[in-house]
């Protein structure tokens, strides 16, 4: 074994700058790369951590007891009423950042890491998630006779089956005091109601979008910003609500990662009722390609008629020309008029000369067959 071979284990994980440390466990929604895990002392910096419970659900917490957790322990944390399981999914300075993404103002939203979770703790755990299906179903039974508009969309009981969060959807407000007292009498746990939306819904119980990619909501997307129509305009994307419509069946959050920059590449064109004139005609935007900065202009206002397609720069300089009182020969750079396209009658012209490709085939063929049938005459011969 050479010395090169030697170093290599060292260096495996941990090649320009990616760390396995950072990554830690991708079966997680909203995973993380801590990009401060090969740091030295950043476990030290703090004892926040990071634990991830059922979907999207985060909380963050003290590790008081100094235990030695990384990505993908799983960890028994304080809750109310007793403890709840959840697995760690980021430790160090990254996570003052975090915090103040999740608004958490107050010191009594972060509560204690109590332990490992051990064998104990996670067949408690195991007994009360195979209970949140059948409690999810019978639950909506009962909404539903109480007349109740609103739709049960998950149930995440907590570590140690003392308590039950029952996620809903719903238009309106709902009164639900009737609805939590039957729950606890037929499920025997404390009831913890909690509103989400469509989008949240969608985040929680995943999916694959259009795109082919997993949804952004179910995998890093974190808080939700509002999506108009007018983001669709910005881009000149059709204005087809299924197209537009995601998992959630509301608009697309990707349709707000580009519009910056489509806004931006918007003021470097020219305006919309802008008309060009030159000394053969008038010519109106017909269509732009925004970030390729050029426009196609044509005689009607209506049609595509002489359609011209120059830079975003030559129409502004058209326009400046015109504000002048001066016209161009053409709408091209050169100044030189667009050649016409000839147009083509596939009708016309000889209509039998199709025909005659046919008769020199059948010649060919019949030359053939006659020069063969005389080589069999000399071989008989």
């Amino acid at each position: 074994m050479n010395e090169k071979t030697k170093e290599l284990p060292i260096r495996v994980g941990c090649d320009r700058g990616l760390c396995h440390q950072a990554v830690g466990r991708q079966d997680r929604q909203l995973n993380t790369y801590d990009w401060l895990a090969d740091v030295p002392g950043n476990a030290e910096d703090t004892d926040l951590v990071e634990v991830q419970f059922k979907h999207t659900r985060k909380g963050y917490y003290h590790n008081v007891n100094n235990l030695p957790l990384k990505k993908g322990d799983i960890v028994a944390v304080e809750a109310s009423p007793g403890h709840d399981i959840g697995v760690v999914t980021l430790t160090g300075r990254l996570v003052k950042l975090q915090i103040k993404k999740a608004n958490l103002k107050s010191a009594d939203d972060i509560k204690r890491v109590y332990r490992i979770a051990r064998e104990l703790d996670m067949q408690k755990f195991r007994e009360a998630k195979a209970r949140e299906h059948s409690t999810m179903i019978e639950s909506r039974v009962i909404a539903k006779g109480l007349g109740l508009d609103m739709k049960i969309g998950d149930v995440e009981y907590q570590g140690d089956g003392n308590k039950a969060i029952f996620y809903y959807i719903a238009d309106e407000r709902v009164d639900f005091r009737q609805l939590i007292k039957d729950l606890a009498a037929a499920f025997h746990v404390r009831i913890e109601m909690k509103q989400i939306g469509a989008r949240q819904e969608a985040g929680r119980i995943g999916g694959t979008g259009p795109c082919g990619r997993e949804l952004c909501c179910a995998t890093w997307m974190k808080n939700f910003v509002s999506v108009s129509t007018n983001a669709a305009r910005f881009q000149d994307i059709s204005l087809n609500p299924q197209k537009l419509a995601g998992m959630c069946a509301k608009l697309k959050c990707c349709l707000n990662y580009e519009v910056d920059d489509y806004m931006e590449a918007g003021r470097q064109l020219p305006g919309k009722e802008v008309v060009l004139q030159t000394l053969d005609a008038d010519y109106y935007l017909f269509k732009s390609d925004i970030l390729a900065g050029i426009v196609t202009y044509s005689t009607d206002k209506n049609i595509a008629a002489n359609l011209e397609t120059i830079s975003a720069a030559r129409a502004k300089e058209i326009i400046e020309m015109n504000k002048k009182g001066e016209k161009p020969a053409s709408l091209q750079e050169d100044g030189h008029v667009k050649p016409v396209k000839q147009h083509v009658d596939l009708a016309g012209g000889d209509i039998s000369r199709f025909d005659k490709a046919k008769k020199k085939k059948k010649k060919k063929k019949n030359g053939g067959n006659a020069s063969q049938k005389a080589d069999n005459k000399k071989d008989h011969a």
